[in-house]
């Protein structure tokens, strides 16, 4: 599971001219899921995209995480993450997640984030056609891999 996490002063994903999700200060997630992915993998990365301490402090050093700020997250699936490249121009997204294997982790996903944040995670729909929209903070990108534990 590949999550890129970016910190924004605002985002939001639109389906079909429709806001589908909108948040203001904190996190958007890009999610990527594999067919290797697990209930473990899923549990470790939420427990990091929510402890990651990236906000700025009264220093303005990156020391403090999501709850310190009251932020929120908006999550986005995006199979597009395990594109490989490594032959010719036209990615091969094969070792992306079918839907019958990634639509329930990206759900569990949603489920555990709220559970550990007690607030409602915003999200845009699987599979749809979305347009994101952010303003990012810093910037700063996070990519984090949960099979890249060490």
């Amino acid at each position: 599971m590949i999550a890129v996490i970016q910190r924004v002063q605002h985002a939001s994903v639109t389906i079909d001219e429709n806001i589908a999700g909108q948040i203001n200060t904190g996190l958007l997630v890009l999610l990527g899921i594999t067919h290797h992915d697990t209930t473990e993998d899923l549990e470790w990365l939420g427990k990091k995209i929510i402890g990651l301490r990236i906000f700025s402090d009264e220093e303005g050093k990156m020391n403090l995480d999501l709850k310190s700020v009251d932020g929120d997250i908006l999550l986005v699936s995006q199979f597009t993450l395990h594109a490989s490249t490594k032959k010719g121009n036209r990615p091969s997204f094969i070792d992306a997640a079918k839907p019958q294997v990634a639509i329930p982790l990206y759900e569990q996903m949603i489920t555990f984030l709220q559970q550990q944040t007690g607030k409602t995670i915003q999200c845009g729909q699987f599979g749809a056609d979305m347009k994101v929209a952010l303003l990012n903070d810093g910037p700063v990108t996070i990519v984090i891999d949960s099979k890249n534990r060490i």
